[in-house]
């Protein structure tokens, strides 16, 4: 009884302590209003470019790689619903090469909480919730337009699959940050896999080719945070002649990227040396 007790203190006051850091950011981040307010809006730019540039590309044609607009924006608002909300929660972990080359993770490991949490709560981009947002909001409409015909898995579906994106998008900039422990000028590759799987999941895998297509899309997974989940919202086969279950995979895919980024994560922390500054 005692020992649950102790534990529970210790757990009430982890939480208690990660409030405060959260707590601190909230009010160091808006302490400016108006320049915190222009920093949301502005923060928008990305997404909305996303959705731009497809309706770009449909006003020269009718289908993009098979599919109609009102499709591809199914695919687009997955996708930029999940790596908006990943980007918010977890992005900030791609700053770990500068504080291994500064030393300040050694502050990180001294402190009687768990390492990953506090580098998230640290300096978490409060500015970017507008991206989220706005990310949802596409998707919204992308589903609501496209003709879906609903039945209680797809409702399902379409709750857990952005969900499910979030967590593989969070599993992949953990993942890529972890590099630095080794090779701490990391952050061009691991831009590359972040900010190119965002790009990639934002079209159907069908207008890729080659071995680019076999690596992005299963070798690393990137077609199960939208093109799949979106073929069975659709009820579409799958151009590839993959079988529909694939379509509901993605919690699944989802689970093994965070258990591989929390592996990778505990072995480099294991491997990091102190800079000693």
């Amino acid at each position: 009884m005692a020992d649950g007790t102790v534990a529970r203190g210790r757990a009430g006051g982890a939480l208690a302590a990660y409030r405060a850091l959260l707590g601190a950011q909230a009010r160091s981040q808006t302490a400016y209003r108006t320049s915190f307010a222009i920093d949301v809006v502005g923060n928008v730019g990305s997404t909305v470019f996303d959705v731009l540039t497809v309706l770009v590309i449909f006003g020269v044609t009718r289908e993009l790689g098979g599919f109609t607009l009102r499709e591809t924006l199914v695919i687009v608002g997955l996708s930029s619903c999940a790596f908006a909300t990943a980007d918010l929660l977890v992005g900030n972990i791609e700053r770990l090469p500068r504080y291994v080359r500064t030393g300040l993770f050694d502050a990180v490991l001294v402190r009687p909480l768990g390492a990953l949490p506090q580098l998230l709560l640290m300096d978490l981009p409060l500015r970017k919730a507008s991206r989220a947002v706005f990310g949802l909001a596409v998707l919204v409409v992308a589903v609501g337009s496209a003709g879906i015909e609903w039945t209680p898995a797809r409702m399902v579906l379409v709750v857990v699959a952005p969900l499910a994106g979030v967590v593989f998008f969070g599993a992949i900039f953990v993942a890529t940050a972890t590099v630095s422990f080794w090779w701490v000028d990391s952050g061009e590759l691991a831009n590359s896999v972040t900010y190119g799987g965002r790009d990639f999941t934002s079209y159907p895998v069908t207008v890729f080719g080659g071995w680019f297509r076999a690596v992005f899309a299963y070798g690393l997974g990137f077609a199960f945070v939208s093109y799949h989940p979106a073929l069975a919202l659709l009820g579409r086969a799958d151009p590839l002649g993959l079988p529909a279950w694939v379509g509901w995979a993605a919690p699944a895919v989802a689970l093994v990227a965070a258990a591989g980024a929390a592996a990778a994560w505990r072995t480099g922390v294991r491997h990091y040396r102190s800079t000693g500054s």
